[in-house]
């Protein structure tokens, strides 16, 4: 048979062909530029405000970076990075973890806010706080956190319950503390994503990267907070054996300075993958990335017990970790945004803090934000950008690590060029950056000016104070770990190694709060019901210290004989079985705040408080 092709088609047939195609074309032609509206529109209605991914260690001095002069420390990664961003060189937080983080992302100092200590209670962020995550939210951003929290472990203080769409996160104030998984040693742990337990094969440091770095991938094409908290380079010292091999022939520093700068050079590397990613991605140019660190070094500057030499570097700062001088407040901060023109290396001398990053940060990605609530930080975006001078102000930041605050306990005032350490020692930081030559003498009006400001600042905050309430009966199991109790005169066990030295805890109330009345059953402890240990079970899994991770002691036995619940005035008790893995008491509670102690007396008559309570609401 013949083929026939299009061009043999007769005349008659091939206008009436013509006529068909002309048809189709007119029906799908407006079909098709709606299609392309629809995708213009799409393309011009893409949210560009930039994404914020911020970088924050643990204990990681000023002077633990090879770009802040330290001559021995591998940071490649971080040191060229800021050569491309924008440094703050005389920028604060508080003195130790849990109340920078609480500063952070508040914008308030955390005297106000709940989080004056890093246990005993006070290192839970009032629920009544707005946090940045919170404002980011509900302006449209993707949040994500994680690694170290370190703002409370129980109901409503949870990092999933303050803003943050996805969490995982070790429990306490570092891993291998009394709130965290039973037995995590910084390899292979079990972590708490959204409140439920996930074991991660890896040290712990690449797993938050890895976790961040699938959080941004999946939320890449929306704006999207990243908050990547670390535990590293916080003790126990426990690296990698090729990142302490690292500095192993090192005779300038100790061998916990070779894990701890090991730990550091760790988190180098990982820094190198996430900012390779987000190139990768194609979003590093809209991304607002910050690195920074929680407080002065805690183990990159020391003194040798035997000879008194001093080992390390410091950037010539007086005190680390806990200090109200600089050296345990001034710390890195490096911020790069190429679209938003925070590039090129530069540096600003000017004060700036913590407290600032919640109104500066929200600022710079357009966005309204007014506080109902006292601030202590303000917005200093027109100065990062080269638009204005800072603002010229005081702040304050403190050590209290008490049970309750304490007027002018270990205080620092500041402005650009002056320190007023505990109302009395004042120092010129640009004449004596290391804060050796106490000036007050000479100048009595800026020492009074100083404290006028602080006794108002003060008159202010301490209104604000007070203990943040846990709640129970929202869920049906809730857990107190004693890390949380209200001790006075004594720190609870607040690690695993204390729980297995079996030294008994004086017996210390939670503050809680009953959402519903009803009947509650609780297990007091001794072990946590993962560990799956009876109450007088010993441990013989103790490992010996190596060159790269600390000792971890066996648990020793305790013997219990009696068990007591004490509620609101009411008490119950109960013989103890020591083969059980809890004593198990149950109580008829009424709704509302309250105090809950729960404790054993030993067999030798001394009372030892529960280490763990696992509360169940029954009805």
């Amino acid at each position: 048979m013949k083929r026939t092709h299009f061009y043999e088609f007769p005349v008659k047939g091939l206008l009436k062909r013509a006529n068909i195609i002309s048809y189709l074309f007119l029906l799908v032609l407006p079909m098709a530029l709606f299609s392309c509206k629809s995708n213009q529109k799409k393309v011009e209605s893409k949210d560009k405000r930039p994404n914020i991914v911020f970088v924050i260690t643990d204990d990681q001095g000023y002077g633990d970076l090879g770009h802040t002069g330290n001559p021995i420390i591998k940071t490649p990664t971080i040191d060229k990075f800021a050569t491309e961003a924008v440094s703050l060189t005389n920028y604060h937080v508080g003195t130790t973890c849990a109340p920078t983080r609480a500063g952070l992302l508040t914008g308030r100092n955390c005297n106000r806010n709940g989080v004056w200590h890093t246990i005993m209670g006070a290192s839970m962020l009032n629920r009544e706080e707005v946090t940045m995550a919170d404002v980011l939210k509900e302006n449209g951003y993707k949040t994500g956190m994680f690694g170290k929290w370190h703002l409370g472990d129980n109901h409503p203080f949870r990092p999933y319950e303050r803003g943050f769409d996805e969490a995982f996160y070790h429990g306490g104030g570092g891993i291998g503390q009394t709130p965290d998984y039973w037995n995590n040693d910084y390899f292979d742990d079990s972590y708490q994503r959204n409140g439920v337990p996930e074991k991660k094969e890896g040290y712990c440091t690449d797993v938050w990267f890895d976790e961040a770095m699938s959080f941004i991938e999946d939320k890449k094409d929306e704006p999207f907070f990243c908050y990547l908290s670390l535990n590293a380079p916080h003790g126990p010292y426990n690296v990698p054996e090729e990142y302490y091999n690292m500095y192993k022939d090192e005779t300038a520093i100790s061998e916990k300075q070779k894990r701890f700068y090991g730990m550091i050079t760790n988190i180098d590397d990982n820094f190198s993958k996430l900012l390779n990613k987000l190139e990768t991605l194609g979003i590093a140019e809209n991304t607002i990335i910050v690195f920074t660190t929680d407080n002065g070094t805690a183990r990159g500057y020391s003194v040798d017990e035997k000879s008194n030499e001093l080992l390390g570097y410091n950037a010539g700062m007086r005190g680390t970790k806990g200090s109200e001088y600089d050296g345990g407040h001034r710390v890195p901060f490096i911020v790069r945004w190429p679209d938003g023109g925070l590039t090129g290396g530069k540096s600003l001398n000017s004060l700036v803090a913590h407290v600032d990053m919640l109104p500066t940060l929200t600022k710079l990605v357009g966005q309204d934000f007014k506080s109902s609530k006292t601030m202590d930080g303000t917005d200093v975006s027109d100065y990062l950008l080269g638009k204005a001078d800072a603002p010229k102000r005081y702040l304050v930041t403190d050590t209290q690590r008490v049970p309750w605050p304490i007027k002018g306990k270990n205080s620092c005032v500041m402005d650009d060029e002056w320190r007023l350490i505990k109302g009395k020692e004042l120092y010129n930081i640009n004449e004596d950056p290391g804060q050796e030559n106490n000036v007050a003498d000479a100048h009595p009006e800026k020492v009074a000016e100083m404290n006028a400001f602080y006794e108002s600042w003060w008159e202010d905050v301490i209104k604000e104070t007070k203990f943040s309430v846990i709640e129970l009966g929202v869920t049906d199991m809730d857990v107190l770990t004693c890390h949380d109790a209200r001790t006075i005169d004594f720190y609870p066990p607040w690690n695993q190694q204390m729980i297995r030295a079996g030294k008994p805890m004086e017996p210390a109330p939670f503050t809680v709060n009953f959402v519903k009345a009803g009947n509650y059953r609780f297990y007091l402890r001794r072990w946590p019901v993962e560990s799956g240990l009876s109450l007088g079970a010993a441990l013989t899994d103790g490992q010996a210290e190596t060159s790269h991770t600390e000792a971890i002691v066996d648990g020793k036995s305790m013997k219990f004989s009696k068990a007591y619940l004490k509620i609101a005035g009411k008490q119950v008790e109960a013989n103890v079985d020591n083969n059980l893995g809890a004593t198990v008491l149950e109580m008829e509670v009424a709704e509302g705040e309250t105090e809950l102690v729960a404790y054993f007396d030993m067999e030798d008559g001394t009372p030892c408080n529960a280490f763990y309570i696992d509360v169940e609401k029954l009805n």
